[in-house]
Order: structure tokens, then sequence, then C-alpha cells
């Protein structure tokens, strides 16, 4: 057996995603707390103690109260390496979140109970069916007034299309919850509102006792008892492997604000959720048991640390032992390189880490020499794929307010695009930059981060564009006679490729139409 099997066996790699505020930071928060790596919840939104919650730490995330860049934070629990990747909930960084779930084994979606699905989650549960990553579902703000739970797992069922089956059910809720009971342990949880935590834990094993009237009271009592018996009678018996399959998602209730029914999802999470899974690259099946080292960049992330104007690429490990100063070769570069410092997170907090195994999340100090999808391996040839980059929807050529700071604007363009964050044009009839993103905020985002991360001030000017499409044809001469009938509206992309932007969909249409020969792709990797 493998000498790495044991710890690889261990490791929990997932990612929280959900719509803004369902309560997806609180609940990553609470996960830390029970994992001892922190020790005081940042939820306390008092003015007294000014504290925001430990994974989102850019300054624009503290200013919106929303997470913009994914970050990642690992712990250990109960024998087990956790790593979490918090994603961003907000619509406009979904390609940033789509990339992250390229990283993990599986993933917690986080339901506000009063909300619903919202559309933002319908999007992202595409993705992990896509991928056929299992889910766990986490039902959220049970202490306030929502739909009720049986409407709700409807809803689930229909706008996610996937099975559910529900672990733990809530007794009553807002005003009147009293706590839950925990199907799959078979425990009741009582909730006393004031308290932070589940005040008692009582094994239940027959839920027909006469004894559960005097914790939660007859009518509670009754209609729980009856509850029960309907999800027994429903829902089909809960089995791993449908899980593991992406078939069926376990449903757990609580309020991550208050801290209950958390313990209980990390408890059932770390027993069924999957340990790092074999993954697909273009040659070959990686497994995670493998004796050499194989990982891929699935983001890039600019100051890290403001003092020090550096990138870090995040390396998801895919097989064997990442060593620290051992030599790796960059596939894309085909040269061995070296790694002295490689960091783990938690959160802003990172510290340099001598070894780390397959299901790990690594930092590496990086100079210019990633890009997103980028293979490092022992020395095989390897290209792990399924790193989208999207066809942006939203333009705007990007210009300097300050003609003495251009040097630092073009260097915190070019290291917010290799990010992913946006991604940059450059229009080849007048040479000006035109920067292309998912949604408006990210306009917002660059700006201020040129200005506060790189002293650089930029502005926008509008341009009415409708999307980018990269060209390719294998007939030369219909490829040059289309770049030069649409001079105006061709741009190359940051890898030097032809891109060709369409100003609105009847002339992407009618240049489809008029010219077969060219392949129109929406995403850059094809």
């Amino acid at each position: 057996m493998n000498p790495y099997a044991q710890e690889i066996r261990r490791r929990r790699t997932f990612a929280i995603i959900s719509h803004p505020d369902a309560g997806k930071t609180t609940l990553t928060e609470k996960l830390l707390l029970f994992g001892g790596a922190i020790h005081v919840a940042g939820a306390v939104k008092s003015n007294k103690i000014k504290k925001t919650a430990t994974s989102d730490w850019m300054e624009i995330e503290k200013q919106r109260g929303i997470s913009v860049a994914t970050s990642v934070m690992a712990f250990d629990y109960a024998e087990h390496k956790i790593n979490i990747l918090d994603t961003p909930g907000h619509q406009d960084f979904a390609e940033d979140t789509f990339r992250t779930l390229t990283a993990v084994d599986s993933v917690i979606i986080v339901i506000d109970i009063a909300k619903g699905v919202e559309a933002q989650t319908r999007k992202l549960m595409e993705v992990c069916r896509m991928r056929k990553t299992p889910v766990i579902v986490f039902v959220n703000k049970m202490d306030r007034d929502g739909k009720d739970p049986f409407d709700l797992l409807d809803e689930i069922e229909e706008e996610l299309k996937i099975k559910v089956r529900p672990l733990s059910w809530p007794i009553d809720m807002g005003q009147r919850f009293k706590g839950v009971y925990n199907i799959y342990e078979k425990k009741l949880n009582l909730y006393t509102p004031s308290k932070q935590y589940v005040t008692e834990n009582i094994e239940f094993k027959n839920i027909n006792h006469p004894d559960l009237e005097q914790h939660i009271g007859n009518t509670q009592a009754e209609k729980l008892r009856a509850d029960i018996e309907l999800i027994e009678g429903v829902y089909p018996e809960f089995e791993i492997e449908t899980y593991l399959k992406g078939d069926i998602a376990p449903v757990f209730f609580g309020s991550a604000l208050n801290n209950f029914g958390v313990k209980e999802l990390l408890d059932c999470f770390i027993q069924i959720a999957p340990s790092p899974r074999p993954v697909q690259a273009v040659e070959r099946i990686v497994n995670p048991e493998e004796d050499n080292f194989s990982g891929f960049i699935f983001k890039i992330h600019a100051n890290m640390d403001p003092n020090h104007r550096s990138c870090i690429a995040f390396v998801k490990i895919c097989s064997g032992r990442f060593e620290r100063n051992s030599n790796y070769k960059h596939v894309r570069f085909g040269k061995m390189m070296r790694f002295s410092s490689p960091t783990a997170f938690m959160a802003q907090k990172k510290e340099v880490v001598d070894e780390a195994y397959a299901g790990d999340i690594i930092g590496l100090p990086d100079t210019g020499n990633f890009k997103i999808g980028d293979t490092l391996t022992a020395g095989e040839e390897l290209h792990f794929k399924g790193l989208p980059s999207f066809s942006p929807e939203m333009f705007k050529y990007i210009e300097n307010s300050d003609p003495m700071k251009s040097k630092q604007l073009n260097k915190g363009i070019e290291q917010l695009m290799d990010e992913g964050v946006a991604q940059l044009f450059t229009n080849q009839y007048n040479g000006r930059k035109i920067i292309g993103t998912v949604g408006q905020l990210q306009f917002e985002v660059i700006q201020y981060r040129l200005l506060h991360e790189y002293g650089a001030q930029c502005k926008w000017d509008p341009i009415s564009l409708y999307k980018a499409c990269w060209i390719e044809s294998d007939n030369q001469d219909v490829l040059e006679n289309f770049k030069k009938r649409k001079s105006q509206y061709m741009a190359v992309d940051k890898e030097g490729r032809d891109v060709y932007l369409a100003d609105s969909a009847y002339v992407l249409t009618m240049a489809q139409q008029d010219f077969p020969e060219i392949k129109f792709h929406f995403t850059s990797e094809f």
C-alpha cells in the first residue's frame, strides 16, 4: 500500500456554495470554530468589536460584506484534514466559483429556509451535476420563519434536479423552533435561542417513546412522529453509494448564526464525504494514491499581502505528495522549477509548508510563471482539463487617468487578468485595451484594486458589444478575409489568440452564416 494512502484518505476537500446572503460565510466560520482554527466567531456585528469574517479579507469585501475572492481554509477535525473553499456568492464572480468547483471532491449547498432555491444556486448545481460532484444541502436560518420543510424539499428536487433525503428534521421554526431530530444518528438536539450551541443532545433510538413529550411537548411530539413516518415512507433509505455518485443529496437543517445543527452536519460529512478522487487528465486518469506528485492551478490571486507585490497561484494537488524545495516540471514551459516557500492557508494567515498531499491546496509564489490551468508534475507530461474561461458579456475600454502611472496600470491590469477576474482584449484596429467581464461589479473591483493595490487610476469608456468569440479555421485565406472585413471588431486576447467582438446578436448570426468555414467558440478552452 502506498505510504501516503492513509494521509490522502483522511483528506476532505469541499466548497461551500450558495446565493449571496444565505449564510455561507457564517457557516464556514462556524466550521472553523469546531476545528479550533479560530476562537471567536466574527459574526459579532457589534461596533465595539470590529471583526469581519475570517474568510473575507480583501478590503472591498469588508466594505460590501460579500465574498469576492475564493479563499481556502484548512483545519483538522476528528482525525480528518479538512480543506474548505469558500466561494463568492455574488453572481458577478460566478466564473471564479465555476473554476473552484474543479478543485473540490464534494460540495455543501446552503439554502435559506425563507427564500428557498435561488437562481445562482441553480447555475452552480448544473456544474456539480456535469462533474458528478456529490452534494449535501444545509437548510439555514431555521430560527426565522420560512417555507414548510416538505415544500422546500420538493422545491430543491425540482429546481436543482436532484433527489434528496433528509438526515435531520426541524421541530418547528422561527420563534417556536425547538431543535432538530438527527435522523442519521437517531438523536434529539434541543435548541435554546440565547445559547450559541446545542444545549442538549439526547439519544432517541425509538422516536415513539413517551419521553419525547417531556422534551418538546405533545403537539410538537405528535407532529415530529408523523413527519418522520412520512419521511421514511416517501424518501428512499439513505445509501452512501448513491450520494457519492451524485444521485442523491442528504439534507440537514439548522441555524449557522446560532451555531445550531452545524456540528451534526460536520460529523456526518466527514463520515460520508469522499476523500480525494481520481482526476481526468487529457492523457489518462490520475489516481490520488499514485506515488508521483501532480497538480493544477485553478486560481491566481494578486496581492495576498499588500506589502509585497506578489501573486499566489493556488494549486490543487491531484496525486502523490508535494515536497518543498523539490524539482517539479512546469508542463507548459517544459522546464523544472523549485518552490522554496509553498504556503498553506487559514484565510489570510498563511504558513510555509514542507509537504502536502493529494486533496490539499497550496499556494505558490508566482512572478508571472503561471496561468490558470497550468499543470505541475514530477516529470510526466500531463494536462488537466476543464478549466474554462467564459465569453464575457460586458465590455469597457480601460483608460489611464494618470499618465505618470502607466507602468503601474499595465502591471496591475496584467496581474489582475492573470487571476481570471476578467479578460483583456486588445483591439487590433486602434490598439485600445478592452476589459470584458461577466458582471458589472467586476469593473468596480478592478478599479478599486488598481487604485489601492497598484496606485494606478483608471477610467472606463463605454463600448457597445454583444459577445467575444474566439475564432479559428483550417482555411487560412477565409480567416484572413474575415479579419479584413471585420477589422474594426477584431482583437487579440492575452495569449495572442484571435477574438471577434460581435456588436449584436444579429451581426454574429450573419457572420456565422456567411463564414461557414470559421468556428466560433464561446469559451477559450477548445
